[in-house]
Order: structure tokens, then C-alpha cells, then sequence
């Protein structure tokens, strides 16, 4: 150690040798400059190696806080894009629902619609078809009996002054059911109304229903058969044109219902692809907002890290700018103690004595013993600076050396 340097240096003084004392001292001396400065070199490598992990360390924080500043803007970009996203597909879906309720309320308003349209259909066909087959049923019995030549019931019916007594007569000839009378008089009735109301002459007066004899002698079916003739070919007429209003009422509702339907599952198609997008964009923005998070996280604790680093790193250099402060003191303290002995004993070699004898303030006769007596009092004092050791000088011998 330096200290142990300093205290070989004033033992060698203080003993008789061959060699000069000075000299030894100046060649001591000399070597603990030597090892402060190889101190120095060792303290400032390990240093430069210290302060290169700094700037390391301090480089890599800072890439990784830039890296998360930039991870950071982009999250929150993509929470608020997200966060746009669930508010659109939320207006799309109210929208949406809002159409498909539309669409399967027109859908089911048609349907009843249309099942109440084919239940009059399904009626008044079958009221149709009941009156036409009464018409046809009776025409043919009207003819069937007029060719019976002299025929009583066919007498009675031709004497008949109106539709009414014919087919009063009729029945009473067993001719139609009572059933078939009042449907086919109903039915006249209901002609009758309909052609005054058109403005026409209505029902033939009695001499419309009384048959003719033609060239032959025969009777003609003039009469109630060209009455029930021509209630066939309306109810007849109406029963077509029924059915082809039940044809294209039926072919609409299936065009409507079928656009509807379409409607119906492309809206809910539209639906369910909008909902999936804002459950992705939900899940995207959750995901964004945990790693912000985390990102957060990560970035409070690198600038933490970072601030401590610069805390710790300025320490050590300031207390390694301190420690070279110190070095260079005692370079230049141990400097100027050896150009104070070289300067002060020029010539000193051959007279017969040693440090010790400059080391009472009583022996000092000249400037020569001042300038030796400082050194040595300099000498001591830096043992004891660098380590704290002690230095005894008494009779010209080394007493002791101090512990730390």
C-alpha cells in the first residue's frame, strides 16, 4: 500500500546504509508515484468500462421507451377506431332491426291478408259451383220433360206466369227439390235487382216464361229455360272470373311474400354479419386496452429504471471525477516533496547523517534543515492521509507501524 511505501521510505532514512538516504527517500518516493498512477489507470478502465454499460444501458431504456410511446399512440388509435366501429355497428343493427320488424310485420299482415282472401275465395266458389250445378240440374230437367209431348207437369210449368210459379210448379211436380227452388228464386231475385239497378228491363214479364209453338207443334224452350240459361252463363262467367281473380290475388301474395322472405333473410344476414363485426372490434378494442395497459406499465417502469440508472451512473462519476481529484493531489504532492529533497540536498551526500537528525525542530541550523524537515513531516502526513497508519520516529529506529 501507498502508506507502507511512505513508512519503507522514512526507515530506510532513518537506518545506516551503504546508499544515500535522500536517494532512497527520492527513489520511494518515486515509487508510490509509480502505483498511485497505476491505481489511477486500474480505477479509470474499470470506470470506462462502468460508463460504457451506462451509456449501454441508457441507450437500450431509451429505445424501449420510444418503442412503447409508439406502441402506446397506436393502441389508443386502434381503441378509438374500434370504439367508432361499435357505435356503427350498433346504429346498423338498431337500423336493421328496426327494417326486419317492418318486413316481418308487412309479411305476416299479407299472410292474413291472403288466408282471409282465399277463405271468401273457397266460399263463394263453392256457392258458385252449388248454384251453377242447381242450374244445370234443373235445365236439364226442363228439357227432359218437354219432350214429353202432353206432359201435365210440363203444362203446369209452361202456364206459369213468372220464374216463381214455374218453379213452384215444378216442385209440386217433383220436378226440383224446394232446396233448388229457393236457391234458383233467390237467385232470380238477385238478377232482377242487379239488372234494375243497371238499368235494364229485369226479369221477363209472365209472357217471357209461356212457351211457343213453332212450325212443327212442338213447344219451344223459350221461357224459364232461356231465363235459367242465362243465370248459367253469368254464374258461370262470375265463377271464371272468381277464380282468376283467386289466381292472380294468389300469384301477388307470392311475389310480395317472396320479396319479403328475401328481405327478411337478407336482413338477417346483414344482422348477424354486423353483430359478429362489433363482437371482432369489441374483442379488438379489449385487446388494445389491455395491452395499453400493460404498455403503460412497462413504460412507467423503463423511465423509472432509466432515472435510477442516471442517478446511479452520475454518483459513481462524480465520486470517480473525486478519486481522480485526490490521485492528482498526491502526484503533485509527491512531486514537489521529491524536487524539495533533490533541491535541498545538492551536495549533502558525503556529510554523515539522515533524515532523523531534521526531524526535531532543535537541529534546524539552516534553510538546507528546514527544507529536509518539512519533507519529512510532508512524507508523514500523506501515510497518514492515504491510510491512516502512523509514523514514531525516536533515537534513529522505526518503532512501530499502525494498524487501520
Amino acid at each position: 500500500m501507498a502508506s507502507a511505501m511512505v513508512l519503507a521510505v522514512v526507515a530506510t532514512a532513518a537506518l545506516p546504509a551503504t546508499g544515500s538516504p535522500v536517494a532512497k527517500v527520492i527513489e520511494m518516493l518515486s515509487g508510490l508515484q509509480a502505483k498511485v498512477i497505476s491505481e489511477g489507470e486500474e480505477s479509470h478502465a474499470v470506470f470506462a468500462k462502468f460508463s460504457e454499460w451506462c451509456e449501454d444501458e441508457a441507450r437500450t431504456l431509451g429505445f424501449q421507451i420510444k418503442t412503447s410511446e409508439g406502441e402506446i399512440a397506436n393502441l389508443k388509435a386502434t381503441i378509438e377506431k374500434e370504439a367508432a366501429s361499435i357505435a356503427g355497428y350498433e346504429a346498423k343493427i338498431e337500423e336493421l332491426a328496426a327494417e326486419l320488424a317492418l318486413d316481418e310485420a308487412d309479411l305476416k299482415a299479407a299472410t292474413e291478408i291472403r288466408t282471409h282472401e282465399q277463405s271468401n275465395f273457397a266460399a263463394e266458389e263453392k256457392e258458385l259451383s252449388e248454384v251453377i250445378d242447381t242450374l244445370k240440374r234443373a235445365t236439364a230437367i226442363l228439357e227432359r220433360e218437354m219432350a214429353k209431348i202432353g206432359s201435365a207437369s210440363m203444362l203446369q210449368v209452361q202456364s206459369a206466369k213468372s220464374v216463381a210459379q214455374a218453379l213452384a210448379a215444378m216442385v209440386q211436380a217433383s220436378l226440383i227439390s224446394s232446396t233448388d227452388a229457393s236457391r234458383l228464386s233467390s237467385l232470380v231475385q238477385s238478377a232482377q235487382q242487379s239488372g234494375g239497378e243497371d238499368g235494364d228491363a229485369g226479369a221477363p214479364d209472365a209472357a217471357v216464361y209461356q212457351g211457343h209453338a213453332d212450325g212443327m207443334g212442338r213447344e219451344n224452350d223459350g221461357g224459364i229455360i232461356a231465363v235459367l240459361g242465362d243465370l248459367l252463363e253469368k254464374a258461370e262467367a262470375q265463377l271464371d272470373g272468381l277464380r282468376k281473380a283467386e289466381t292472380s290475388s294468389l300469384q301477388n301474395f307470392q311475389v310480395l311474400a317472396q320479396n319479403l322472405k328475401d328481405e327478411i333473410k337478407n336482413g338477417n344476414a346483414d344482422l348477424a354479419s354486423a353483430k359478429k363485426g362489433m363482437a371482432a372490434s369489441g374483442s379488438s378494442k379489449a385487446e388494445a386496452e389491455g395491452d395499453l395497459t400493460a404498455t403503460s406499465a412497462d413504460l412507467a417502469s423503463d423511465e423509472e429504471t432509466k432515472a435510477t440508472l442516471h442517478a446511479n451512473c452520475m454518483d459513481k462519476a462524480e465520486t470517480f471525477e473525486a478519486e481522480q481529484k485526490s490521485r492528482g493531489e498526491e502526484l503533485k504532492a509527491l512531486a514537489e516533496a521529491k524536487k524539495v529533497l533533490v533541491e535541498t540536498t545538492t551536495g549533502a551526500d558525503a556529510q554523515s547523517y539522515s533524515l532523523l537528525q531534521t526531524a526535531s525542530a532543535s537541529h534546524l541550523t539552516s534553510g538546507a534543515d528546514l527544507a529536509r524537515y518539512e519533507a519529512v513531516r510532508f512524507v508523514q502526513g500523506l501515510a497518514q492521509r492515504l491510510e491512516g497508519e502512523k509514523l514514531e520516529l525516536s533515537d534513529g529506529a522505526m518503532v512501530s507501524k499502525a494498524h487501520r
